[in-house]
């Protein structure tokens, strides 16, 4: 692991770090903030992962989540949203390839190759972060944006007994209905849309996978939210399977950092609470 860069910030500590990813088959770029801990402690962890055309950077620098992570003492990392570099396939459009890996193991070529997200943060990530980070790894929570929402309840749901805590700002509920998943499972996954549902939130819901609770915040401001988005399929899945689901959607407010950032602190403070 190399560190790019590390920075003193509320009372810890937010680095930027690459390693070479043998699942990816590339260079992969991640932030982690740490508090400041007792010697020898472990610190229960949360995970955020990132929407279209992201990276770590754009939380790492917009969501102001260390204040909350150092007052609860909890570790936040940031992984970037798909693999990079000039031998990895590209696709057309912002939504499709580089900055889109839809947090998925794609099975079509070209992609299978390096578009293997799924398998990156689900074992390859966390097994690195707590080797060199002081992780408590009883103690897990998963959130994230837009498309970094769909991966955060799709990992939670397929990993129940991991993940203590997961909420989501502006999530792809059910990419088996909406523009963007039936783009991007596609070309990954190829058309048998069966492959597509375990991720799909909605359909592992239907098809078994339970949580205690999850939080969501939704603008309604968002303009992504009646074709991309439908937060109404998520909590229509949860009623059905019994999940306490609480959707707040909240006036006024788009899909950007700016909304992200008003209720990160509350999203850290949720989490914390089941940590």
């Amino acid at each position: 692991m190399e560190r790019l860069s590390e920075n003193r910030s509320h009372g810890g500590t937010q680095g930027v770090y690459r390693h070479a990813s043998v699942e990816t088959g590339t260079p992969m770029t991640f932030a982690v903030f740490v508090p400041d801990h007792d010697p020898g402690a472990k610190l229960p962890v949360l995970w955020y992962l990132s929407g279209l055309t992201c990276t770590h950077a754009n939380v790492t620098e917009k969501g102001e989540y260390r204040a909350a992570c150092a007052q609860h003492g909890i570790i936040f990392v940031a992984p970037d949203s798909s693999p990079r570099g000039d031998d990895v396939p590209d696709g057309d459009g912002y939504d499709f390839g580089k900055g889109a890996g839809f947090y998925v193991d794609a099975t079509q070529a070209p992609w299978a190759a390096n578009f293997r997200m799924r398998s990156y943060v689900e074992r390859e990530l966390p097994e690195l972060i707590a080797a060199e980070f002081p992780v408590d790894r009883a103690r897990q929570g998963i959130t994230g944006h837009s498309m970094g929402g769909h991966g955060a309840l799709t990992v939670a749901l397929r990993n129940s007994a991991r993940f203590r805590s997961v909420s989501a700002f502006a999530p792809i509920v059910s990419p088996l209905n909406c523009p963007w998943g039936e783009k991007a499972l596609g070309g990954y996954l190829g058309p048998d849309r069966a492959a597509w549902r375990e991720y799909d939130a909605c359909a592992l819901i239907d098809d078994g996978a339970r949580l205690p609770d999850l939080l969501i915040d939704q603008g309604t401001a968002d303009n992504f939210l009646d074709e991309q988005l439908k937060p109404h399929l998520l909590q229509q899945a949860c009623d059905r399977a019994g999940i306490a689901a609480t959707i707040r959607m909240q006036q006024g407010y788009d899909h950007s950092y700016y909304f992200i950032s008003t209720f990160m602190a509350d999203h850290v403070a949720w989490h914390a609470d089941r940590l």
